[in-house]
Order: structure tokens, then sequence, then C-alpha cells
């Protein structure tokens, strides 16, 4: 089971965010999947899309990320991922800066049946951002 799910959470991130595929979105999110963030849960995929991905791709239009290691067993997948881009759009509510940043963490996956159930990330985004706004 586990060399599937390392599947799913590769190819989460690769069509996610870096192919900017939305269906994929519908296609591994349930309404009820959680992802555990350091400012609070998002839950399903609306708000996945509202909290998250339409506002990082829109400030950060060239972002790109890079799965460094994927480990787990049964329903488990961790991923430990960088991410660079540049600051050039408004999606964060803030005019852009211009700044390049370079992001990294862990997500810690729980997978069945093909669907992102949970995740659990641990990064510097958060404040990477905050620190955009300096």
């Amino acid at each position: 089971m586990s060399k599937e799910n390392f599947a799913v959470a590769r190819r989460w991130f690769e069509e996610v965010w870096n192919q900017r595929r939305d269906e994929t979105i519908d296609e591994l999110l349930t309404p009820h999947s959680v992802c555990h963030t350091d400012d609070g849960p998002i839950v399903g995929k609306e708000e996945f899309r509202a909290r998250m991905h339409v506002p990082l791709l829109a400030a950060f239009p060239d972002l790109r990320v890079e799965v460094e290691g994927v480990t787990g067993e049964r329903d488990d997948v961790v991923v430990r991922w960088s991410a660079a881009g540049t600051h050039t759009g408004d999606g964060l509510g803030f005019a852009a800066s211009g700044k390049r940043v370079e992001l990294r963490g862990i997500t810690w996956l729980r997978v069945r049946d093909g669907k992102l159930l949970q995740g659990w990330q641990s990064s510097n985004v958060s404040e990477t951002l905050r620190g955009l706004r300096s």
C-alpha cells in the first residue's frame, strides 16, 4: 500500500503546485479532508483553494516545489519538500514585494483509497509570508 500512497503524495505536489492542475484537488481531496497548518485547519477542497492554493499561486506565479524525500508506512506518508518563487503578485492581500523566497517544510499525509484525508504541515511558510509585509 505504501508505494501507491507515495505516488499519491508525489502527484499532489507535482500536479497541484507545479503543473497548476486544479482538477487534481478535486480528485485527491474529499469535502472533509483537513490540512492542519500553522495558521489553523483548512477543511475541504474549496477552503483549500481559497486559503492556500489560489492566494499562493497568485502571489508567486513562478512557484516551484521540489519533493526532496518521501517515507512512510501503511496510510501515513511523510514528504520533505522545498519551494521557491518570486513575490510578484498581490494574492496575499498586500502589494507584491518583488522578493524571492525559499520555503522548506515537512507534510505528514494520511492517504486512504487514493485520497488525502488529513495533512499536517510544518514549514517556514507563515513566517516567510509575514516577512514580506515589512
